[in-house]
């Protein structure tokens, strides 16, 4: 490892070159509270910045182990200091002058949602912090100029770590206030299981968000208050004791008016798969972190899924064990989805009426008398959502406007009225008395085949220039084939998509073998971060495995999202 001053000299001797020579600067530099890793030279001011990283040993650090003690307390203390670097940096980025990028500081700016991402991360046996960010090394049209790229290194970036990644600048209350509201968020998730419970959501909460295109809440919303018979009490670690409503497993009926607030719950239930920061609204709004939201997808294509719970016996003579198109019907979409999820260990399903097949979800007496269940290859869900939780224990949350039917098959119905829920299961029910759902039974279900065996592609193995693209969070793309993410509902930041396309591109090199199933093969992924975090799929910082030094924009998805990558890839994956 060379020093700061030995870089000092060699930014001197490089002034005023060709912006090339700015390559001779990679490698590692000991300053005085940190190490500056200069991990990726741009070839151009005006392309892609420079990959930099800031490796700050633990002793110097100076945070207690009580900070990333657990899971839960590591990935929001991660999230504390990214946050506290990433609006220091605006104050210095392009205060360095130049073309093009020239002065550019950049690191991941985190949302709402506290996610595990390779910006910021912490070694749980020395304690040192790494922070991966990006620079662009200032010139004057293509010619270096080192001066600026100087006071970067030297005078900006050292008040960055000194005030954001130093435990003696960090305020202690707002820092216990993360990991105490992380501990209490993990506390909320062990209780849905003892309890049997699906979802959770607080009194006081702050469901509606500012408009369509922020996450931030709605200021002067109404907050959410608990129908008394669903009300139940948790006493968390920190905050004591916090009452809210209790979602039971079974079969969940959310009903009320347009604009009542019924797809607000529902997509707040859909994010609360994950934690969020204090001052949300949706802090403890937790919901059973394999839920996926469900939804029709015209166009998407199927890699042989086994879709004859819900479709079989069509007329063309498909077979619909190992159904494969790649342009599905609503119906069809909706049915592999579903399905999709069970392999990927979903146990809560989340669906809206409105982005859903209407002939997937119901079809009505009336319509059953006409055309006979035996010329219907369509099985809906409202014959298989009983099934779905008695035998496979999966629970099912569906908003409903406008079909009674569920009415039927609910174990708890839900009015949202002017955002306030009651619980009217009772008289629902009762109602519903007047209306029998007297249609005969579906045939009883197999069991889905989850045996898809994904092949080897030798032709994929070959390339060693393999691009990689992402599209905000509708979608990536490797090499030229584009994977459509757009309805993948839960998918909330680019870096999650980000780290997908590396993740199918190292299983698509090292896990494909013609042997693994699919499942298999995701389950080597998460198995192998568990010990190698990110270098599990693309590196590590050691320069080891197919990508050099992990970049600093990827965000840890759940399997569920991987799954659906999977699963829509239309040459990438082969099975």
């Amino acid at each position: 490892m060379k020093t700061a001053a030995e870089l000092q000299t060699l930014l001197r001797q490089i002034d005023h070159k060709g912006y090339p020579a700015y390559k001779d600067t990679r490698g590692k530099y000991q300053f005085q509270q940190y190490i500056l890793s200069i991990d990726h030279v741009q070839g151009d001011p005006f392309a892609a910045p420079s990959k930099v990283s800031l490796i700050v040993p633990g002793r110097v650090a100076g945070f207690d182990r009580a900070c990333y003690e657990s899971h839960v307390r590591k990935i929001a203390f991660q999230d504390y200091l990214l946050r506290r670097m990433a609006a220091k940096i605006r104050d210095f980025s392009f205060k360095a002058k130049g073309s093009g990028k020239s002065g550019l500081l950049s690191v991941s700016h985190p949302g709402q949602e506290i996610l595990e991402r390779s910006a910021c991360t912490v070694n749980t046996g020395t304690g040192d912090l790494t922070v991966r960010m990006e620079i662009g090394f200032p010139a004057n049209g293509r010619t270096i100029n080192s001066g600026e790229l100087a006071k970067i290194l030297f005078d900006f970036l050292p008040v960055c770590v000194r005030q954001t990644l130093l435990a003696s600048s960090c305020p202690k209350d707002g820092l216990e206030k993360v990991l105490f509201l992380a501990d209490d968020q993990q506390f909320i998730r062990e209780e849905l299981k003892k309890r049997d419970l699906v979802a959770f959501v607080a009194n006081g909460a702050v469901l509606p968000r500012k408009s369509g295109v922020s996450p931030l809440p709605m200021k002067e919303a109404v907050a959410f208050v608990s129908p008394s018979s669903m009300e139940v009490t948790l006493k968390l670690p920190h905050l004591g004791e916090l009452k809210g409503m209790g979602l039971k497993k079974g079969v969940t009926l959310i009903v009320g008016g347009g604009y009542h607030g019924k797809s607000t719950l529902l997509e707040a239930l859909e994010l609360g798969v994950y934690n969020h920061i204090n001052g949300d609204g949706r802090e403890y709004v937790i919901t059973d972190d394999t839920a996926m939201k469900l939804r029709a997808e015209d166009g998407r294509s199927i890699q042989k899924t086994d879709i004859s719970m819900f479709i079989r016996n069509l007329p063309n003579g498909r077979d619909t064990k190992a159904f494969y198109t790649e342009d599905a019907s609503g119906s069809t979409s909706q049915a592999a989805n579903t399905v999709e999820a069970m392999e990927a260990g979903s146990e809560v399903f989340l669906i809206d009426e409105d982005t859903s097949a209407t002939n997937f979800m119901i079809r009505d007496e009336l319509m059953q008398r006409v055309v006979s269940r035996e010329v219907e290859p369509i099985i809906p869900f409202i014959d298989r959502v009983r099934e779905l939780y008695e035998d496979y224990g999966i629970s099912t949350i569906l908003v409903a406007g406008s079909c009674g039917s569920y009415f039927h098959k609910a174990d708890c119905i839900l009015q949202m009225n002017k955002y306030r829920p009651m619980e009217i299961t009772e008289l629902a029910q009762k109602e519903a008395e007047s209306f029998p759902y007297t249609l005969g039974a579906a045939p009883k279900a197999e069991k889905p085949d989850f045996t898809r065996v994904v092949k080897r592609d030798a032709a994929f193995a070959k390339d060693d220039r393999i691009k990689l693209r992402t599209d905000g969070v509708d979608g990536f793309s490797v090499n030229r084939e584009e994977v459509d993410l757009r309805y993948v509902e839960q998918l909330v930041d680019a870096e999650q998509l980000t780290a997908l396309a590396h993740m199918l591109k190292y299983m698509k090199l090292h896990d494909f073998d013609g042997k693994r199933t699919l499942g298999q093969a995701v389950e080597v992924v998460y198995q192998r971060m568990e010990t190698k975090g990110f270098g599990a799929f693309c590196g590590s910082d050691r320069g080891e495995g197919d990508g050099g030094a992990v970049p600093g924009n990827l965000a840890i998805p759940r399997r569920q999202e991987l799954y659906a990558a999977l699963n829509r890839c239309r040459e990438l994956i082969r099975i």
